[in-house]
């Protein structure tokens, strides 16, 4: 990865490094050029969540799904991805946003990101969900969409 921006993922983004996906090869592209991946440990359950319905999709075997969960913890461990708590502090912060942007139909999760992100003071969010990425622009980040 290069040094010129750090970036938050959400999951939506960050599942086209893990799996084939439309999008994928945009976000490995993005991926080369950044100085560092941020993702929140929301990240880590909701990209459980994710291969587990994939799985049970018949998208995935048991095996892929446990192969791709161990590969983001490995990311994580050798610091590719840097990880941040979702304190109880961000929920109450989560719940404003949405009262703030209201024209927004933010789901809670993505809220969530949304709090975690500005809180982090990153200038980029990837995300490849349109509801967030219009969202995240309104709050004046800069959106790389997948």
């Amino acid at each position: 990865m290069g040094v010129e921006q750090r970036a938050y993922l959400d999951t939506s983004a960050l599942a086209k490094w893990y799996m084939n996906e439309v999008g994928s090869e945009s976000f490995v592209d993005f991926l080369q050029r950044l100085g560092s991946a941020v993702i929140s440990s929301l990240t880590v359950m909701e990209m459980r969540s994710l291969l587990s319905r994939r799985r049970r999709m018949g998208d995935l075997s048991v095996e892929l799904e446990s192969l791709l969960f161990a590969a983001l913890l490995s990311d994580i461990d050798r610091g590719w991805l840097l990880q941040v708590p979702v304190g109880d502090a961000r929920f109450a912060e989560a719940t404003n946003l949405i009262a703030r942007y209201p024209d927004h139909p933010l789901r809670t999760l993505d809220a969530l990101h949304l709090t975690v992100a500005a809180d982090l003071g990153v200038s980029v969010l990837a995300t490849a969900d349109r509801v967030m990425a219009n969202a995240a622009a309104s709050m004046g980040f800069q959106v790389a969409r997948f």
